[in-house]
């Protein structure tokens, strides 16, 4: 009788500080790519941010994808962050700010933070 093998690729270690680095690296993307726009918009006298979202039918298409990932990465947030331990003022912030600031900063900070208390744990 011969026993099957399986080549499942090596999987990634959780905590790995080379994910917590692709992970914080995403998050400053993030941050200076949607801000570098952001301040260009209010520079160039623009004064109807969430109007230009649904400019037209492709920003309308990004707007939706954004809210709904953004939604989505809140609860995420939220479930994985009390799952973990994180406290409630760090979970508040992380969600606030993926409004106040942006998803694509906060999310990818948030996965950095939780690779670190992977790590810990």
């Amino acid at each position: 009788m011969t026993t099957p093998t399986t080549t499942a690729a090596p999987r990634t270690r959780a905590g790995s500080p080379v994910l917590v680095g692709v992970y914080l690296v995403l998050s400053l993307v993030g941050l200076v790519g949607t801000w570098w726009f952001n301040i260009a918009f209010f520079l160039g006298g623009g004064d109807d941010y969430l109007g230009g979202w649904f400019a037209n039918a492709a920003s309308s298409s990004a707007a939706v994808d954004i809210l709904v990932a953004g939604a989505a990465a809140c609860v995420l947030i939220v479930v994985e962050g009390r799952r973990l331990g994180f406290r409630a003022v760090t979970i508040g912030l992380l969600v606030v700010l993926s409004f106040v600031i942006a998803v694509a900063f906060t999310f990818p900070l948030f996965l950095a933070l939780r690779e670190v208390r992977l790590r810990r744990t």
